[in-house]
């Protein structure tokens, strides 16, 4: 899918053409876990030690980089990813957003996420976390009962995780959490209880995604030896109907595949990423695409850290993207949203005869100058990108 005019050496920052301000998002990994779940393949390790000292000032290095060479915009959001970033010393954090705000400066409404564990420890700091700026959390429950909690390999129980979620509304602005369904054995009825259980618990936001299994977790590991059988495709599909049909119903629709929101709740952050606009991201495994240039940092952490000791920044690839590359991420971002995304930013990466087959079925809606997949068309979003691209 992707293609690009030229790669280079990440010694030497790429410059490319200015365009017209749009928000400017920032992403900062924290690669650190308690322990590794094992549905999880995101870029997260476990470490019996962690020199704060060292990270902190390891971080802010990363960061500086990049504002000397990312776009001059303030910051519309930040978003602290991981790993468990509520395992951040809140000192680090507020740390962390002063040297932003220096930096590139910040719109007056910035949103400022902190994803968090439910456990109890992590908990205690959100007071803290508040203080140090955080002005809105992601909170990782991702099931409310203790049997599907430990089939996730999650450290907490259902108790502790309700008892932080009130912490956290208590602490914080804005609260989102995650749940994860299509469980082995989990039916219709299990889900629907769970679902109207989550949507009483008062937050404005609702992340919920089916369980995948990926490359190289212990659930792919697991499945490949027969000891777990995942869910059946067509039940899977009658989960999602459901869950979009509920979460409506409560005045949460989906404004993307996987998240729901009440008006005005959406994650501007993540809106940032699915209408294809410019964010910075620094520490290990962080990605970025500013001003058509997109970066990857180095993922282990020590190696991470030895680059930026060697050249002030993790940089592992600097690449500047072709118009072709950009319209194709564009529209594999952008299809995600209910919203849809304008067709002039994608019109060179998509199959004009493709979209009006897939119109006439009532996959996707098209105007003059915006494309859209439908309620229908999301069940088989992958099969659509792959028909509508070129």
């Amino acid at each position: 899918m992707r293609s690009s005019i030229a790669t280079f050496n990440s010694a030497q920052p790429v410059v490319a053409p200015t365009k017209d301000p749009e928000p400017l998002a920032l992403y900062i990994h924290w690669p650190f876990c308690v322990s590794k779940c094992p549905y999880c393949d995101f870029n997260s390790h476990v470490r019996e030690r962690v020199d704060q000292d060292r990270w902190r000032g390891a971080l802010l290095t990363d960061l500086a980089h990049e504002a000397e060479v990312a776009p001059r915009r303030p910051l519309s959001s930040i978003f602290f990813g991981g790993g468990t970033p509520s395992l951040m010393p809140p000192g680090t954090v507020a740390t962390l957003i002063e040297a932003a705000e220096r930096h590139w400066g910040f719109a007056p409404d910035v949103e400022i996420t902190l994803e968090a564990n439910p456990s109890s420890v992590e908990a205690a700091r959100f007071a803290d976390l508040a203080l140090a700026g955080v002005n809105r959390v992601s909170l990782g429950l991702q099931a409310l009962d203790d049997a599907a909690l430990h089939f996730l390999g999650r450290a907490h129980d259902s108790a502790e995780g309700l008892a932080a979620l009130d912490t956290a509304q208590n602490a914080f602005r804005r609260v989102s959490f995650d749940l994860i369904y299509a469980l082995p054995g989990q039916h219709a009825d299990k889900w629907n209880e769970t679902l109207s259980r989550a949507l009483a618990l008062g937050t404005g936001h609702l992340s919920l995604y089916q369980l995948t299994i990926e490359p190289g977790t212990r659930f792919a590991a697991m499945a490949a030896r027969g000891e777990l059988t995942p869910k059946d495709p067509d039940e899977a599909a009658d989960l999602f109907e459901l869950t979009r049909a509920v979460t409506a119903a409560a005045g949460l629709p989906a404004y993307e595949i996987s998240n729901h929101a009440r008006r005005g709740e959406e994650s501007r952050h993540n809106l940032t990423y699915w209408r294809y606009g410019d964010y910075v991201g620094v520490g290990p495994g962080a990605h970025g695409r500013r001003d058509g240039v997109a970066t990857a940092r180095i993922k282990k952490p020590e190696n991470w850290l030895a680059r930026i000791d060697r050249d002030h920044h993790g940089i592992e690839l600097e690449e500047a993207l072709s118009a072709e590359a950009r319209a194709r991420e564009a529209l594999v971002m952008g299809l995600r949203l209910e919203e849809g995304l304008p067709r002039e930013r994608i019109d060179s990466a998509v199959d004009p005869q493709a979209i009006e087959r897939l119109a006439r079925l009532g996959f996707v809606e098209q105007t003059a100058d915006r494309l859209r997949v439908t309620a229908e068309g999301m069940l088989l979003l992958d099969a659509i990108l792959a028909e509508i691209a070129r």
